[in-house]
């Protein structure tokens, strides 16, 4: 059994799902996922440039108003429930928890712990961040100790 770590902010949509459990063949898949909340309002100017350079205007304007913090602990707890039973209706092992803080050492001690043999990142793009290799896949290749794929994430 392949044992994969998946970093996640947003539930997989249908497309997630089908594109991480199809990425070893037929071999057997067993994901533990890590659902990471939405960051301090720090984190705000970062998305809204990320949204400015993918076009869409709309969504910078709202970036303010998604919760943060202690209140985004609830949403994230439901994209984790969606997205661990959606793995498992695609006939993978999965379980996972919500990270609360320090995302990368926690990741480090799920790979550790897990005997992982590799780390996904699925995200959206984050052009500001990646530019300046401060984006989780980055900064994971140099913590884990096994190989990190970055992928990015699909919207409904």
């Amino acid at each position: 059994m392949f044992t994969s770590v998946l970093m996640i902010e947003k539930p997989l949509t249908s497309e997630d799902v089908d594109f991480v459990t199809t990425l070893h063949g037929a071999e057997g898949v067993s994901f533990f996922v890590l659902m990471q909340p939405r960051g301090d309002q720090a984190d705000v100017l970062l998305r809204a440039i990320d949204d400015v350079a993918l076009g869409e205007l709309d969504q910078a304007v709202h970036e303010g108003d998604e919760p943060e913090g202690h209140e985004a602990k609830a949403p994230a707890e439901l994209a984790l429930e969606h997205s661990v039973a959606a793995l498992r209706r695609a006939g993978c092992q999965a379980e996972g928890e919500v990270v609360e803080d320090h995302p990368l050492d926690r990741l480090k001690a799920v790979v550790e712990d897990k005997g992982a043999d590799e780390v996904i990142v699925l995200t959206a793009p984050h052009y500001v961040e990646e530019f300046f290799h401060r984006d989780w896949a980055s900064r994971a290749r140099h913590k884990v100790g096994v190989p990190v794929l970055k992928l990015f994430a699909h919207s409904e």
